[in-house]
Formats: C-alpha cells, structure tokens, sequence
C-alpha cells in the first residue's frame, strides 16, 4: 500500500514509521526545510536548542518509548525542575507543597483551600465528570475567589487571552494530573526529561530510521491539494518540489497532519457538517522570544507571571534546567505568550516585541541591564493551542474524513490531554493502527500505556 504523509512533525513522522513496521510504502512531505514542527531546533552556543521550550514528564511513554527505539535512550536525562509564580512584584517559588503555605499573596485558610483542591484532582479519574463545566467556574467555587483571581485567572488570561472563561475544566484538571504524576514516588518535587541531544535530533533520527527502510522524507515540499477521484476517493498529491513544478504522487492513502484551520484549503467542498468541526475549534499563536544572557535572571526554570500587567505569561530559563555550559556559557531564557490574531503584540516585529518586553526584566530582576543581553530570537507558531471548549468530545473531528483513503490527525484531537510531542506520536501511531483495522489488516503490537486512564486520544470519533 502507498502512503502519503502530510506533515513531518511528530505525529507524522510516528505515523510513517508505524506504516513501515508493518511493511508499507511511505513518503513524508514536510513544508519547511527541517523536520520536528513545534520541536524544531536552531543553534545556539555550538547546541541544538527547541524554538519552543520542551520537556517530557515521566508519564510521557511514547515519546520515552521512540527514544529508545531509535537507541538513545541513554541520552535522556531526568532532572528535578524548579517552578515559580510571579505575583505582586516578586517571585514565589512553587516546587513544593510547602511553597504554598508560604505565599502570602493569599490568605491560609485560601491556601489550604488551594492545596486541598490540587489534591482533589489529582486521585480524580474519571475526567468526563468536567466536561460541562468551565475552569473559571469551577475554580472560583472550589478554590476560592480570591485564590482564583489571584492564581489561577491570571493564568488563564495569559494563556488563552479573552477565550480565558470558556475554556473547559478538562483542560486545567488535565494539567494537574500530569504535574502530580510526574512526580517521582518518594520525592515531592517534580522530575522532568530531557533528552541531551535535543528533541529536533530524535525527530532528525527518526528521519533518517524512516529513509534507511525504505521510506521517503521530503523537505521544502508544499502540498499543494489532495487528489480525489470521482468516487470520493483519494488518489494522490499535488506537490510543490523545490525548484520543480507541482507533481502529482499517486497514493491509495492518505494522512494530513496539518491543522485543522488549513486542512479545507487542500480538500475543497468537504461536507458542511465535516467542514464545521474542523473551523469550530479555534487555535491560539505561540509567539516565543528568547534570550541569550551572560548571566541568569531567575532561579527559576519555569515561571509563572500572574501580574498581567506584564506583557508575556511564562518565564521558562532552559538553564536553570540544564546547566549554561550545554549553551557554551550562555544563559537561555524564553519569554512566552499566548495570542490571538487579534492582539496588538501578535503583530509586532522581533524588535517590537524586545522594546516592549524589556522595562519588564527587571520587574522579575532588579539588577538586569541591557548589557547582559548577547543575543535575541524570535519564534512564532500560529496554530500553537486549540481552545479547548466544555464538552469538547462532541467537537472533535473524525480522524476518517469524509473522503475514503484520506485521515486527519492533529493537535485538535488530543483529548483529554494537551498538545505536546508525547501526545503527537501516540496519535500518529494509533491512527495507523485505525486505518489499518479499516482496511481489514491484522494489527498485532501494542502501543505504550496512555498516560491518563480512559484517553481518547485518537481513538475518538472514528465514525
């Protein structure tokens, strides 16, 4: 069978190589000239490092899972992490349980009421129970009001703009449960992975694994369409080669990777009821800047900012997670926002952005100059993070389309967990295995446990 991929990030990458262990033609056609989408890397200080910041947690089984398959397991490292909330003009740090009943931004019986709800969610299993309610609403009943706005609101705001209210209680419970199970038995502070060649080299080694069976990964192709026959069958690929003109390949199958908002651009006259789930869900852009500094800013390696008159919502310092001498002795810091098309800041230049975020550094250090700066970068991806809605289940999108041969499988569809590389393999992997029971074919091996019990992770709305 011949399979076209749409889309060489994780999902379609995992989806390709799943495809050739069960000994399939493929082809990977990757619009940029790099593999790895959102895990992407660029040099600095002689070092791969992520446009956008990237960790795993210790329930992450698929990504642990393909690090080991492509043999470098013995690269990842565990590492204990360090998290802070910036609130009332200073840092507080929020590693461990104790932490909390030493901010003072609220009062104790608030904070007990706080420690008491995180301890709540986390032994909650059954996330369905959240999914008609939104987290605003939940939060400010059972936390507090005055722990929400002055924690959690905040947060909410600066991650997902004026969509802050509507976000599903799914979303924040799933965020919760990860937190806690990533926290070693025994131990009270989180423990993160990391793998020290970089996450763009394990998408470039899977690149490479999927060429040496047989398969092939195109960069710098732009697919153009989907090619469909009159039966309502895909048949193939328009592509843009570079330096050649549009090429059509013939594939009897088909998966797009690509997000949802872009997906009708390639498949014209889609189904309205089809057509309506794909635009429903609406994406907020990732607009990162990142620091190269000659010295650290905060202890922290990921911070929080709660006050919003500060114009990005996390400070995460790479170094303070890794040492500065995998940067060549440089400090790596990503200023991070969240934006819908609609805000000003979205529109900015990196320049722009720089002479805005500045007079706010020394909020977070009283000390930082503009002397400690060496270097600057600027990263936006505009289909960063979907709005999750309350009941959410209801506006998934078939991983089968409506068109035979042709699947989707994207970020929208990863529920109840969030985005993130762990959660793109495990969907590009089980989407195989649906297409493959589809066509009737024996599907034997086992995929890693989901880290959340009763996911529906790609196995949502089939139909």
């Amino acid at each position: 069978m011949r399979v076209g991929i749409i889309g060489g990030g994780a999902a379609g990458l995992a989806a390709a190589y799943e495809f050739l262990c069960f000994g399939h033609e493929v082809t990977v056609f990757e619009r940029a000239p790099f593999l790895g989408g959102q895990a992407s890397t660029f040099e600095v200080g002689g070092t791969r490092l992520e446009r956008g910041y990237h960790h795993l947690f210790t329930t992450d089984t698929d990504m642990i899972w393909l690090i080991h398959e492509l043999g470098l397991g013995n690269l990842l490292a565990w590492i204990p992490s360090r998290a802070g909330l910036f609130h009332g003009g200073r840092i507080w740090d929020f590693t461990t349980p104790m932490d909390l009943i030493r901010f003072h931004g609220i009062s104790l019986f608030d904070r007990l009421r706080l420690g008491l709800m995180g301890l709540y969610l986390q032994r909650v299993k059954d996330w369905r129970r959240f999914e008609g309610v939104t987290a605003a609403d939940w939060l400010a009943k059972w936390a507090g009001r005055r722990a929400y706005q002055t924690v959690w609101e905040p947060l909410l705001r600066g991650k997902f703009g004026q969509r802050f209210d509507q976000v599903s209680m799914v979303w924040f419970w799933g965020k919760i449960a990860l937190r806690f199970a990533s926290r070693t038995k025994g131990m009270i502070r989180e423990v993160l992975g990391y793998p020290m060649c970089s996450f763009g080299e394990i998408f470039d080694s899977l690149g490479r694994r999927i060429e040496s069976m047989g398969g092939q990964v195109m960069t710098g192709a732009i697919v153009r369409k989907v090619i469909i026959s009159e039966e309502n069958r895909v048949v193939g690929l328009e592509v843009q080669l570079p330096g050649h003109e549009a090429t059509v390949f013939p594939f009897d199958v088909v998966v797009s990777t690509v997000p949802s908002q872009i997906f009708p651009r390639l498949v014209p006259d889609l189904p309205q009821t089809y057509l309506e789930k794909l635009t429903g869900v609406e994406y907020l852009a990732a607009v990162l800047v990142i620091l190269e500094l000659d010295r650290q800013l905060t202890p922290m390696y990921w911070l929080n900012i709660a006050d919003r008159d500060i114009p990005f919502v996390g400070v995460i310092e790479q170094t303070n997670f890794l040492t500065p001498d995998h940067y060549g002795g440089r400090h790596v810091v990503y200023l991070a926002n969240y934006l819908e098309k609609e805000d000003p800041l979205y529109h900015m230049d990196h320049q722009q952005l720089l002479d805005v975020y500045r007079p706010h550094l020394q909020k977070l250090n009283p000390d930082f100059e503009d002397s400690w700066v060496l270097d600057t970068h600027y990263h936006r991806e505009d289909s960063a993070q979907p709005v999750i809605r309350i009941n959410y289940t209801d506006q998934i999108p078939s991983h089968r389309t409506p068109v035979r041969g042709l699947y989707l499988a994207n970020t929208t569809q990863i529920y109840p967990e969030d985005r993130g590389t762990n959660y793109s393999v495990r969907i590009g992997r089980k989407v195989v295995h649906g297409i493959l029971k589809d066509l009737g074919i024996s599907v034997n091996s086992e995929l890693p446990a989901p880290a959340i019990k009763g996911s529906i992770t790609s196995s949502a709305n089939w139909g």
